[in-house]
């Protein structure tokens, strides 16, 4: 298809999402591939969406992308949103965006934003240098989810909250020395753009300091900290969306 950038997402998983997600452009099923139920369902979404399905030769599926257990989909790219769009774009009343500082491994990108989609966010934010891209493995860590989520790259986190703020979001950053817990208040309803920050540094000084709150998760056994997914998700589904309606 002349002048349309393609990107490739492998697995049955993320290309059944590709699908789904109206990404896809061709589905590549390697020749000796069973027809198990995963495969059936991924074979009925391409029919069913008018994409096409092409049988590979195992070598040219293994020059697309590695772990693809017979299974490539030609995808196109999302839009990269950037600042300037967030002040423009139709976020609802009670829009969930999340926002990563700093997460830099492909897959706890991935896992981040099958963790932010799985619970309804509206749009992933996050760096433009020192973070992870969209890769098939982080689309594949995602489970398909980052074909899903409009995406925003942005150069300067405490900037882009800025927006965020002067466009009604309260921004609560996750932080495990925060003085207060997901428990001790209730999250203010309206729009909120939670923020998340490496595993390692947590959140950056200015990204901390910008937000309108920050909030821990109570730990109560005998590790000292969850991974940035988990983190990411209990936040959510404890703090974030009790606020929203049902």
């Amino acid at each position: 298809m002349s002048g349309v950038r393609e990107q490739v997402v492998v697995g049955r998983r993320a290309s059944l999402e590709a699908v789904r997600a109206g990404r896809a452009l061709e589905v590549l099923v390697a020749q000796d591939s069973r027809a198990t139920t995963p495969l059936r369902e991924l074979l009925e979404a391409c029919r069913r969406a008018g994409v096409g399905v092409r049988e590979a030769d195992r070598r040219e599926l293994d020059a697309l992308g590695t772990d693809h257990h017979g299974v490539v989909a030609r995808v196109r790219p999302g839009d990269e949103l950037g600042e300037r769009e967030l002040a423009s774009w139709p976020f609802g009343g009670e829009d969930v965006i999340v926002v990563l500082d700093g997460i830099t491994d492909p897959q706890n990108l991935g896992a981040a934003a099958r963790s932010a989609e799985a619970a309804g966010a509206a749009m992933l934010v996050s760096r433009l240098r020192r973070a992870a891209a969209v890769s098939p493995a982080a689309v594949r860590a995602s489970a398909g989810a980052l074909l899903h989520l409009p995406q925003a790259r942005v150069a300067n986190i405490p900037r882009a909250l800025d927006r965020l703020k002067d466009g009604g979001f309260f921004v609560v950053g996750l932080d495990a020395k925060a003085d207060r817990t997901v428990y001790d208040d209730p999250c203010p309803a309206g729009r909120v753009a939670m923020v998340l920050g490496s595993e390692g540094r947590g959140l950056s000084r200015l990204v901390r300091e910008t937000c309108d709150a920050l909030v821990r998760l109570p730990m109560r056994g005998k590790v000292s900290s969850l991974n940035a997914s988990a983190s990411l998700a209990a936040a959510l589904y404890a703090y974030v969306l009790p606020s929203r309606r049902a």
